[in-house]
């Protein structure tokens, strides 16, 4: 018996609404290691929406790179990890896509008053993917 997923449940996988660990080298030091919320759908590009001055946005710019893991929290444990370049960084979060952010982890009443709180900084995020 494996416990190892075929290509199709990893894209499955990854695509649920699972809170990432996203970590990208830093120099002279550690890794920084963060919770993300993320956007994948199965086939296409990961996608993090963070602040475009945020310590984590600065490290991908200069590492061009970053990694992911996403995993259940109860038994049986099941994770999936991503790593590779950065493809684009879009310097402006297009609104559609911020508030499906928002409803994929916190549904349509709460993604919604979240968006409502966020707005003023909404427009100092970037997509990195």
């Amino acid at each position: 018996m494996t416990l190892a997923m075929t290509p199709a449940e990893r894209e499955s996988f990854l695509a649920e609404p699972h809170v990432g660990v996203l970590s990208v080298g830093l120099a002279n030091r550690g890794p920084l290691t963060v919770p993300v919320w993320y956007s994948y759908e199965p086939g296409g590009m990961l996608g993090v929406i963070t602040a475009r001055s945020s310590i984590k946005a600065r490290a991908i710019e200069r590492a061009g790179r970053f990694s992911v893991c996403a995993q259940t929290e109860i038994a049986p444990y099941k994770y999936v990890t991503v790593e590779g370049p950065v493809t684009r960084t879009e310097p402006q979060v297009d609104p559609d896509e911020r508030r499906a952010m928002a409803h994929r982890y916190l549904g349509a009443e709460l993604g919604d008053l979240y968006i409502e709180a966020t707005h003023a900084e909404a427009d100092q995020n970037v997509v990195i993917r």
